[in-house]
């Protein structure tokens, strides 16, 4: 065995490190010393008497002359024409009075045989610390700092700051790409401080990579920043919402229920049965939600799309990352800010149904045994469940910094009253982010924040979908009582379900970080992190107790009734921490190599508890809805669910550039995960990305077209852990009874088969992008390639039966899903004048979506009915029907036609298509038609600024893809309401339509008949906001204040029928509308105020 090497203890290296200079030093004089004639050396002792009052250095030195031998050689620059000294001596040796004399003035003198010469001092070397803030007093990070004439250089972190050893006298030059290089004279001082001023001829991003920064010009990843101040003035509940449309990519999809998640899809869907969401990281924090975020403290949002720039996330980062930067102080005085915005909302579309009339008319047609009431209402139910809301959002943020503390704080108030009656939703968010400079070595940064959100709310999906199917002849409500709707046939009467239902969510959430940063030598940072996410759910419903009689209903009968209240109460508690360590790296070498270094480790545990219980006959009243206060004999405790995950993690970066043109990120991770099997528990996930910006290439230097071209390939793997915990472990129900030797006896049986190697889905991407700027950089643009295949992918796989799993089937590793499109953007920014300024850009994502292979797994259906199938060479999601291809006319058509397995077809039934030829309709006839992923989808912004008005939009939409209106085919009862358009257009014997049926019954299956275009376009944002002259608002001490209007959501123009054919879902269900909540419209009038 060799013998294990042995450091010295880090006491003895710091003392030789502190030697090693002093030892070199006196070697260096001995040996010059030793060097050195002794005639020469004599000449310095010989004794002088001198008395010189504000004489020049010159006449000093001839008095100096004529009284010795000695000749001095020296040039007239290096005693100064005009510099004037004092010097008395007396009989002192030549060489002390030198000494007086040159050292204040930084000049050295060396003895020869026949004289003295005379050269400019060693100079001195000094540490500089400092830090670079751009024009709002912001820090700047990677800004290159490098001492002029010399190899020597180092960049600012992330706050701005920088140490660099360099001479007393020299001269540091800052660059900083979108910004004016600025060089400025040390002096002798150690702290130099900069202000960068931006350069309207540069291009001017920064943008966040994950564990650090990077110029937007160095960035070989495909990386997308959204400022802070394009979301502020919208008027949504989530910054996820504002922004749809901003970048090209990124699909957003969301629907009217307040304090709603939105659906988020970076470059297509990657997977089937996994998780499909982006990573979310909040100043260092990583979730997988932000809802409780307020945007007036975002300061920048940044999307990292491909492989490459994700990969430092790992198992967490194959569906994409948005990082989320929170406001900090900036230098100078203390700011008090203050932003609100209130306004209304409304349903921005509903769709018409029949009224009484056409009701009435319908039915008589289609159910002649239907009795009819004698009097009759004619009731909107929509009308009836739906309101104006109010809306409101106020922030109160107070910030500023010094030297030493960079604070800002915040609070937020938002509440949005739903569309819905007895629908509202509040939170309260406060936040606080410090920065506390201990020295230029040590520093320490802390972000915090808690919100509390409360819901109220019903079962809505049910209450819309009876809204749509409720009869409009049926009184909705009158003195107190409910028409009774199920009583006539019909479905319950959704008025009801609303308000015989109560639901309160409580929701408290505490995220935060405290970092600590050390800087030991010059370019090295060393960081230290401890991150929490925690969250306290508390979720009430209770049920009031009503009967089928005429104290409830305005007419006894009907199924609509509960005979005993009840409360279900549900508490899920979760908790995640992480602990980050990571050195960072970073130096300039001889002015053109541009190194960054990221070593780290990341470990992480997550847990996640729920309990839950109900009872019966709890009081009406709400303080007493409690399980103590109900029936006991009625109690039901659901069984305590615990989870935990841990992840442990390494990983490493390397961004190298070489005189600003040639450009190499690298990335590597190493993750383990307790999700799996101790087998398969690690990974390696590694990217490269190469760059090359063609305009620092001399060929390119001295034209007027091109201001900035760059070229950038990648090429990355991630993963995708995001699947229950014990995904691999197979469970058993125990207490099973069973008969053994004649006697009963209690067992185990195994309730499902899981596969112990099972993995993590990886997902390989390519990504080949150019970007440029022209004219003047008033024109910018992208255009990137990206190919990107998930393997690996989790599907059901059938097995032996003898295995004992209830399906024959277990999930597995198996099928393969790509991605493949092309994303553009172009934007234009230009000024007129002083006074006037402009901007408009376009995006847009070509994207196809295929399951390559399922590899021997199961075909996946999902959604309502399941509508959707997700087989080999599809998209996920698709669309799998019956294909409709017209109405049978007579009855000798459908005596002609294959026949039917699922009903008795009549004349003005759908025809389906008899797709595989044997002779009978079924669901063998089945086709694929369509999806709900877009094969494109796009944003345009634009905005203007004169003087102190400004005015900005937002529009987005989908191109070319399905949406499945899964209502329409849901009404089927005969008593069930229909849309207006259909009661005027579906086939009777005096309108014998080819495309819409005499009616939709009950038994009608899936079919083309149901789908229908989802293109659209939306005005999603609209402000016009006007700035108050500051020599206006000083008088009253206020340093800005703005006013202005906002729209959300203001109009829509699409083909399609329902509601909205904006339709989130998960990778099986998304584009089916069944019980959607309605999309609101919001105008809203604001003011942003700084003091």
């Amino acid at each position: 065995m060799k013998n294990p090497l042995h450091f010295p203890p880090p006491h003895l290296l710091t003392r030789a490190a502190l030697l090693q200079p002093l030892c070199i030093t006196l070697l260096s004089s001995m040996a010059t010393a030793t060097a050195l004639p002794t005639r020469a050396q004599d000449v310095l002792e010989q004794p002088i008497t001198l008395v010189a009052q504000d004489e020049t250095v010159h006449s000093v030195l001839n008095k100096i002359e004529s009284q010795t031998n000695v000749r001095f050689q020296y040039s007239r620059q290096l005693i100064g024409a005009g510099r004037r000294v004092s010097i008395t001596a007396a009989g002192q040796p030549l060489g002390q009075v030198l000494h007086t004399l040159f050292t204040p003035l930084n000049i050295a003198y060396e003895p020869f045989a026949s004289g003295i010469i005379l050269r400019p001092a060693a100079l001195a070397d000094v540490t500089i610390t400092g830090r670079v803030v751009d024009e709002k007093g912001a820090g700047l990070p990677g800004v290159n700092v490098v001492v002029k004439g010399s190899a020597t250089g180092t960049q600012t972190d992330l706050e701005g700051r920088y140490t660099l050893v360099a001479p007393d006298n020299g001269t540091l030059v800052f660059s900083f790409i979108g910004y004016t290089s600025q060089e400025v004279a040390i002096g002798g001082r150690t702290t130099v401080d900069v202000n960068l001023a931006p350069d309207s001829q540069a291009l001017s991003e920064v943008v966040v990579v994950g564990y650090g920064t990077q110029r937007k010009q160095d960035v070989t990843g495909a990386v997308a920043r959204i400022e802070g101040e394009e979301i502020v003035n919208q008027p949504v509940q989530t910054p996820t919402q504002a922004l749809q449309g901003k970048t090209a990519g990124v699909q957003i999809t969301t629907d009217g229920t307040p304090n709603a998640q939105p659906v988020v899809r970076i470059r297509g869907t990657g997977t089937l049965l996994a998780g499909a969401n982006p990573l979310y990281v909040v100043d260092g924090v990583q979730t997988t939600d932000i809802r409780n975020l307020s945007n007036s403290d975002i300061e920048t949002i940044d999307v990292l799309k491909d492989a490459s720039a994700a990969a430092i996330y790992g198992v967490r980062g194959a569906n994409g990352v948005i990082i989320v930067t929170t406001k900090k102080g900036k230098q100078g005085k203390p700011v008090l800010s203050y932003n609100t915005t209130i306004g209304f909302k409304q349903a921005a579309h509903l769709v018409k149904m029949a009224d009484a009339g056409q009701y009435i008319e319908y039915l008589r047609s289609t159910s002649p045994n239907v009795t009819i009431p004698t009097t009759t209402a004619d009731t909107d139910w929509y009308d009836q469940l739906l309101r104006r809301a109010m809306y409101q959002n106020h922030n109160l943020a107070v910030s500023g910094a010094n030297e030493s503390v960079r604070y800002y704080f915040s609070g937020n108030i938002l509440q949005d009253d739903g569309l819905a009656i007895n629908n509202k939703f509040s939170r309260l968010t406060v936040r606080s982010n410090t920065d506390f400079t201990i020295s230029p070595k040590f520093s320490i940064n802390s972000q915090a924040s808690f919100s509390r959100a409360n819901t109220r709310d019903v079962n809505f999906g049910t209450a819309f979908q009876n809204s749509y199917r409720a009869a409009p002849i049926i009184t909705a409500k009158e003195g107190g009582r409910y028409g009774n709707t199920s009583a006539f046939g019909n479905v319950g009467n959704p008025l009801l379900d609303i308000e015989k239902n109560n639901n309160r969510s409580y929701e408290n959430r505490l995220q935060g970080n405290v970092g600590l940063n050390f800087l030991p030598i010059e370019g090295l940072t060393l960081r230290s992190a401890i991150n929490v996410d925690l969250s306290f759910n508390n979720r009430r419903v209770y049920n009031y107790q009503y009967l089928n009689d005429e104290q409830t209903f305005l007419a006894a009968g009907g199924n609509q009734r509960n005979p005993q209240s009840s409360l279900d109460v549900t508490q899920i508690n979760s908790s995640r921490y992480l602990w980050e360590n990571t050195a960072t790296y970073q130096r300039v070498f001889a002015e053109k190599h541009n190194l960054t270094v990221l070593a780290g480790t990341v470990m992480e545990e997550g847990n996640t508890n729920s309990l839950s219980g109900s009872r019966r006959n709890v009081p009406e009243d709400p303080n007493q809805w409690y399980l103590g206060t109900g029936d006991p004999n009625t109690s039901v405790n659901g069984s305590p669910v615990l989870g935990k995950d841990r992840r442990l993690s390494f990983l490493g970066r390397i961004n190298y550039a070489f005189a600003d043109k040639y450009l190499l990120t690298t990335n590597v991770r190493y993750d383990g995960t307790s999700k799996f099997n101790s087998s398969q528990r690690w990974g390696l996930f590694p990217s490269l990305g190469l760059g090359w910006v063609l305009t620092e290439e001399g060929f390119l230097k001295d034209q007027n077209v091109l201001n900035f071209l760059k070229l950038r390939a990648s090429y990355g793997q991630l993963g995708n852990d995001q699947i229950d915990a014990n995904a691999y472990i197979t469970t058993a129900d125990v207490n099973i009874p069973y008969v053994f030797n004649n006697a009963p006896v209690l067992g185990a049986v195994i309730s499902q088969i899981k596969d112990r190697d099972v993995r993590w889905e990886v997902t390989t991407e390519y990504d080949a992008a150019v970007e440029f700027a022209t004219l003047n950089n008033h024109l910018t643009g992208e255009l990137t390639y990206y190919r990107k295949t998930t393997t690996d992918a989790l599907i059901p796989v059938n097995i032996p039966a003898l295995f004992g799993d209830p399906n024959n089937q277990y999930i597995t590793n198996a099928a393969d899903i790509s991605n493949r499109g092309v994303e553009a953007a172009l934007t234009w920014r230009n000024n007129v004048g002083d006074d006037f300024s402009y901007n408009f850009g376009v995006n847009a994502t070509f994207n196809k979506n295929r399951i390559e292979a399922l590899n021997g797994g199961q075909a996946l259906f999902g959604g309502a009915n399941n509508v959707t199938r997700s087989g080999n060479g599809v998209a996920a999601g698709s669309f799998y029907v019956l294909k409709a291809v017209g109405v049978f006319q007579n009855q000798a058509e459908i005596d002609a036609y294959p026949k039917y397995t699922f009903l008795t077809p009549q004349p003005g039934d759908l025809k389906y298509a008899d797709t595989n030829g044997d002779g009978v309709i079924d669901p063998n006839d089945r086709v694929y038609a369509g999806s709900y992923q877009p094969p494109m989808y796009f944003g345009i912004n634009g905005g203007l600024n004169y003087k102190g008005l400004d005015f900005s939009f937002v529009f987005s939409g989908n191109v070319n893809n399905d949406v499945y209106n899964y209502k329409r085919q849901a009404s089927n009862a005969v008593t069930d309401n229909i849309e207006s358009d259909f009661a005027n257009n579906r086939w009777t014997p005096t309108n014998p339509s080819q495309t819409d049926p005499f009616a939709i019954r009950s038994n009608t299956p899936n079919s083309t008949y149901f789908i229908e275009s989802g293109s659209y376009i939306r005005l999603n944002n609209l402000v016009l906001g006007y700035t108050i002259p500051a020599d206006l608002t000083k008088r009253a001490h206020i340093s800005s204040l703005r006013v202005f209007a906002t729209g959300q959501n203001l109009f829509t123009i699409t083909n399609y029928s329902g509601f909205t054919p904006e339709l989130p879902g998960g990778p099986l269900d998304a584009g089916i509308e069944a019980t959607t909540y309605p999309t609101s419209r919001t105008l809203a009038l604001g003011l942003n105020v700084n003091f």
